[in-house]
């Protein structure tokens, strides 16, 4: 939401800056002749002390985003992608979380009767957490499955990120029925 709102005040406030330097510009460049300027604010309010108030009030409130978007622009963006950490001999490496739960995914998906995969990692200080949830055929053994996919999902992971894992925890949200088919009688 704060990306949101943070993209529509720089979009007004390029608009009303934009505005701004075009009449700037022409005014600079002598477009507008002073008395053709009182004739306008004189018009527009009646009273000029209303129009200095509102040029006071337009000028503190685009002051005041050029001080936001300055803070925006140098800080750190602290929802940049999750990532973990390895320094090696040559230097470091940073594996997205996003990767792992597509390793995890992947690993996971290589177990038979497993469907709907969702994956969630958390790095701890112990390794790398993950849960597994997934909806399965309702044939085999859970426990089974369950201990398959965990063993499997936990060496993949292990092998291609060089992380150790600490657990693997598997939520089984629901079993389905694998589609029956139906073999017609020729008589």
């Amino acid at each position: 939401m704060v990306k949101v709102m943070d993209r529509l005040l720089l979009f007004l406030y390029s608009v009303a800056i934009g505005i701004a330097s075009i009449v700037a510009i022409v005014a600079a460049c002598g477009g507008f002749s002073e008395k053709w300027l009182n004739e306008v604010v004189s018009d527009f309010t009646g009273d000029v002390r209303a129009v200095q108030g509102s040029v006071i009030i337009v000028g503190i409130i685009l002051f005041l985003l050029s001080v936001r978007f300055f803070v925006v622009s140098v800080r750190r963006d602290s929802h940049s992608a999750p990532s973990i950490n390895q320094r090696t001999e040559h230097g470091d490496i940073r594996i997205s979380v996003e990767t792992v739960e597509n390793l995890a995914l992947k690993a996971a998906s290589r177990t038979r009767g497993v469907k709907d995969l969702r994956a969630r990692v958390r790095v701890s200080e112990a390794g790398l957490g993950i849960l597994i949830k997934a909806f399965v055929e309702g044939e085999g053994s859970i426990p089974t499955l369950s201990e398959e996919m965990q063993r499997t999902v936990s060496q993949q992971v292990e092998e291609a990120t060089g992380i150790p894992v600490a657990e693997v925890s598997v939520f089984i949200a629901n079993v389905t029925q694998a589609p029956t088919t139906f073999k017609s009688r020729v008589e």
